[in-house]
């Protein structure tokens, strides 16, 4: 792609970044989340607050970049964003309150760990009640939004890497490869083994 075409797709993804500087707000904030299908692992939520000024070309929705793509990006988004942070929900609390409230949770979770408090938080696809900052939920929004994407990203490698270090641990499963996703090879393991320590029962609870 050429590099006009990456800095016309950079501002096409920042529109709604724009509209809420416009209406005045300071420090916006993206937030994502990645795992909330995989029958193993936790959820992880990211929220990022880019500097308006400083554009990170090639930013988009984690799914489709390449692993190579994903991981320089996150390291240029990790040196030039205003702030990141990070929420971790694990399987046992998935289990326990289900996965779109925990996901939920985690979202909390990273806005709070941002080290600069935003003003106005856009969500993919979202709504997280009693907020108290203004928010927008935006459909397919990891795809439409800087800020997003961006969260999409940091979250997918941070996650990533977990489940790879979870293979480790729990050897048999392959966690690094599928990273807990439900692909046959992952559920012919689960039927052989047992569940390993980190998996979501309440997911795996039909694998005979």
């Amino acid at each position: 792609m050429a590099k006009i075409d990456l800095n016309e797709k950079y501002a096409l993804m920042s529109v709604f970044e724009q509209e809420g500087y416009a209406k005045g707000y300071q420090y916006i904030c993206g937030v994502d989340e990645v795992g909330r299908g995989p029958l193993a692992g936790p959820v992880v939520t990211c929220a990022v607050i880019l500097d308006p000024g400083v554009p990170i070309l090639g930013v988009d929705d984690s799914k489709k970049l390449s692993p190579k793509k994903r991981a320089l990006l996150k390291q240029e988004i990790e040196e030039k964003a205003l702030a990141i942070g990070l929420g971790i929900v694990d399987e046992s609390v998935i289990d326990e309150i289900n996965i779109l409230n925990a996901t939920k949770q985690a979202m909390r979770q990273a806005i709070a760990n941002l080290k600069i408090k935003p003003d106005l938080v856009l969500i993919d696809a979202v709504r997280l009640e009693g907020l108290e900052m203004a928010q927008e939920n935006i459909i397919k929004g990891d795809a439409r939004s800087v800020s997003i994407a961006a969260a999409s990203i940091v979250a997918k490698e941070t996650r990533d890497a977990m489940m790879a270090a979870y293979d480790d641990i729990y050897p048999g499963y392959n966690f690094a490869k599928h990273k807990g996703y439900g692909t046959a090879e992952h559920m012919q393991a689960i039927r052989e083994l047992g569940p390993s320590p980190i998996h979501r029962r309440s997911f795996i609870k039909n694998i005979h």
